[in-house]
């Protein structure tokens, strides 16, 4: 049975058995047993890891440490508030950093933190479809991912056939600074 630790656009953490292209976290939030508890954030530095580092390899879900997070592709850990590490992904740290006016780390998390959550749920907002740029999530029924010409819907193990961009409002689900780092020229990893 998978572990509880996939990562969807709207910032749920589901049990699928699709892994994605990164790993990431927000803190501890397993126990002893690898089951999550209430709790879906431990922090404000809520990041975008590589899978490979390094040749480091560990327990995933292992007591006491740090919970294994996993996203179908950039795109969607953006989406759900994260930000690149600056470690394991030091040049997408730095490139990031640049769209976000050159803050520290730190600084970006309170910004972030304060733009991705209401209450215990993901915050969301309205923009013009026509303005946003590739790599944004919108609901259009269901989380579809802003690329080229077409809006992608997304599923866990990855995107189904693209429908037409459109003109108008839509609900956005990536939170406004991250839009504001993609307008700026950050260029996600997307499947």
């Amino acid at each position: 049975m998978p572990l509880q630790n996939r990562v969807l656009p709207t910032g749920e953490i589901v049990a699928d058995p699709a892994r994605g292209m990164f790993t990431g976290n927000r803190g501890c939030l397993h126990d002893d047993q690898r089951q999550l508890g209430r709790a879906r954030w431990k922090g404000r530095a809520w990041i975008i890891c590589a899978l490979d580092y390094k040749g480091w390899r560990r327990v995933v879900m292992t007591p006491r440490t740090w919970t294994e997070l996993f996203f179908l592709d950039e795109a969607v850990a953006l989406a759900a508030g994260h930000r690149p590490c600056a470690l394991c992904r030091r040049a997408a740290f730095l490139a990031f950093q640049a769209g976000f006016g050159g803050l520290k780390a730190p600084q970006m998390d309170a910004v972030l933190h304060g733009a991705r959550l209401e209450g215990r749920g993901q915050r969301r907002h309205q923009a013009p479809l026509e303005g946003l740029p590739d790599g944004v999530f919108v609901d259009h029924g269901g989380p579809h991912l802003v690329r080229g010409a077409g809006l992608w819907p997304y599923a866990p193990a990855g995107y189904g056939t693209p429908v037409a961009r459109f003109e108008g409002e839509v609900t956005v689900l990536t939170p406004a600074p991250t839009v504001a780092v993609l307008r700026a020229g950050y260029r996600p990893v997307m499947a």
